[in-house]
């Protein structure tokens, strides 16, 4: 039932583009009849004159009925659209100007979670080691053999007494051959004298959040304070735990502290460029602003230190949503626990280099908010927190960001601007589709300012993102089929540079396997690119669009749905991965 639910959902999607582009290609061919026969400047009366029986006389009877109804009953509709989309602009853009001058006041007065002297000499010292807190390090992974070595090997390298310390490999492979790879790595560093597991669970239900709630679930996690949670391309340096773990001592009610993700690939191709410029505002300016003012933030479900008791007294790990980790967030922050963002700590990972992977991701990252949002609802109106607590987390942290920015792109860029290219009666403003869009992408591209060069390919690329963003808003909202669908991001397994390698005897044998990995991750040079129908679609609608408003005069508007047909387009068919 839920593969027929997830293929009906993205069927009646590609339907409903097909019809729309059918629809809007009948009214231009109405439109280039009229033109080349003189309508467009005649009268709506001059037009139902001298009624004949012939075909023509027909059409040109049609079309005068068409600039009356247009006229009469669109224009006014067009009007209050435009005028509703100026409304969504200015909260949209306020939201995102107030964090950016957040951002700034935070750099400007070197605002942010500080250490001082070294907290592993003060009143810990009850002994050799004591003072280093019992530390749970858990790495969740599932078919991933492309960055299961080297993310075993990071996280065996933390610097931090081997006796206070168990690391975690929760498996949910369901490939024999790589369980047993993974379980023969566990074991070589377990030989090491490392104080590391492995689990495997038969049955991934409940996906990410299931296997960490059995992991949670061991007799002997009780003995440890604190949990940190790695996904299985995220390599940590060495002082890790030395950086964040501290920070717990100040306060007894700081539940989580979160680091930031910095990224191997961020330059291999132009797909990668533009998720660097998505991630950075993520993490620069959302994340840090409200670890700031707020002391909340969605935990970003890797790269963090969580106390094990704010997890418990938080209801642990639920099997509910596919953002487990917005989920546990949001319920720790009702039940008053604080969350710290460390910008400085950099924790090192990949982004997605195809298309078709990141489609995905974005899918599960879009509808998952959503459908927390109606679970977590009543729970956050019974809370004890405060009344402006309460607002921040149902107005903009769900609604403004989750739900409405995407609303925002997919119905303005989509559907709004190329309808209302077919009422050239109304008026569309210039600066509400040029300059507003250009706004928000250079509020985005702040935070890192090398890439102002891309702050257009960023725009274009964010409204054909919207199409994938809006239809998982839509499967969250409603609980369709796709709306708990997870796929795991499939991993390229880049090494970092001057990445340390094995020690002694195990080098060797590390090389070997690695190669052997190279060898069979090598894929085909000739490999076909795979189509994208619903952007395809996308990109002929707006095209088509564009041609209305060249014939209605409309040179800029023709311009700025030409440029983003293009990217449709480019997308559509591909060419995202180019480098």
């Amino acid at each position: 039932m839920e593969d027929n639910g997830k293929l009906g959902n993205g069927k009646f999607f590609l339907r409903f583009i097909i019809a729309f582009l059918m629809a809007v290609s009948v009214f231009l061919g109405l439109e280039l009849v009229a033109h080349l026969n003189g309508w467009a400047h005649m009268g709506v009366s001059d037009l139902k004159k001298h009624q004949t029986s012939t075909s023509a006389d027909f059409f040109r009877q049609f079309y005068g009925f068409w600039l009356g109804f247009r006229a009469g009953h669109l224009v006014p509709i067009v009007q209050a659209l435009s005028s509703f989309y100026v409304v969504l602009f200015i909260a949209l853009s306020a939201d995102r100007l107030l964090q950016c001058l957040g951002c700034f006041w935070i750099k400007l007065k070197r605002i942010g979670p500080k250490l001082e002297g070294d907290p592993f000499e003060s009143d810990y010292s009850r002994g050799p080691g004591l003072n280093y807190p019992m530390v749970l390090v858990q790495i969740p992974m599932c078919n991933e053999k492309e960055v299961y070595e080297q993310s075993i090997s990071s996280v065996c390298r933390l610097d931090w007494p081997k006796d206070r310390l168990l690391i975690q490999v929760l498996d949910d492979s369901d490939d024999e051959m790589i369980q047993s790879l993974i379980e023969g790595e566990v074991f070589d560093w377990s030989q090491r004298g490392v104080n590391i597991v492995y689990r495997h669970r038969s049955v991934r239900s409940g996906y990410k959040a299931g296997n960490l709630k059995s992991g949670m679930n061991c007799d002997y996690v009780q003995q440890y304070e604190f949990a940190a949670i790695f996904d299985s391309d995220f390599k940590p340096n060495p002082d890790f735990l030395k950086r964040t773990i501290p920070h717990f001592k100040e306060d007894p009610k700081l539940g989580l502290v979160q680091a930031r993700w910095g990224f191997i690939n961020k330059d291999v191709n132009l797909l990668t460029r533009l998720q660097k410029i998505n991630m950075s505002f993520h993490f620069e300016v959302e994340q840090q602003v409200n670890g700031v003012f707020l002391n909340f933030f969605g935990f970003n479900g890797t790269a963090g230190v969580w106390r094990v008791r704010a997890l418990e007294e938080s209801g642990g790990w639920l099997e509910r949503t596919t953002v487990e980790d917005m989920d546990i967030s949001v319920r720790a922050h009702l039940n008053g626990w604080k969350f710290i963002f460390l910008n400085d700590v950099k924790v090192l990972c990949e982004l997605p280099e195809s298309y078709e992977s990141y489609r995905k991701q974005q899918h599960r990252w879009h509808s998952g908010p959503i459908n927390l949002f109606r679970l977590c609802l009543p729970a956050t109106r019974a809370s004890k927190i405060p009344f402006w607590k309460k607002a921040n987390l149902i107005i903009l942290f769900f609604l403004m960001r989750k739900l409405v920015l995407p609303f925002y792109s997919f119905t303005f860029s989509c559907i709004f601007l190329p309808l209302a290219m077919f009422v050239p009666e109304a008026e569309v403003p210039v600066w509400l589709i040029c300059y507003v869009p250009l706004l928000l992408a250079f509020l985005n591209v702040l935070p890192i300012p090398g890439s102002f060069t891309f702050a257009v390919p960023y725009l274009l690329f964010e409204n054909t993102m919207s199409v994938t963003k809006f239809g998982a808003v839509v499967s969250g909202l409603f609980q369709l089929g796709n709306s708990y669908e997870w796929v795991v991001t499939k991993k390229a397994g880049r090494w970092v540079e001057n990445e340390p390698r094995a020690a002694e005897e195990g080098e060797q044998k590390a090389g070997a396997k690695r190669r052997a990995k190279v060898i069979d991750q090598e894929e085909p040079k000739n490999k076909a690119r795979k189509i994208y129908k619903k952007e395809l679609g996308m990109a002929l609608v707006i095209v088509v669009a564009a041609i209305r408003s060249l014939l209605s005069g409309r040179r800029v508007h023709c311009c700025v749905l030409m440029f983003q047909g293009m990217a449709f387009l480019f997308v559509g068919l591909g060419q995202m991965e180019s480098r």
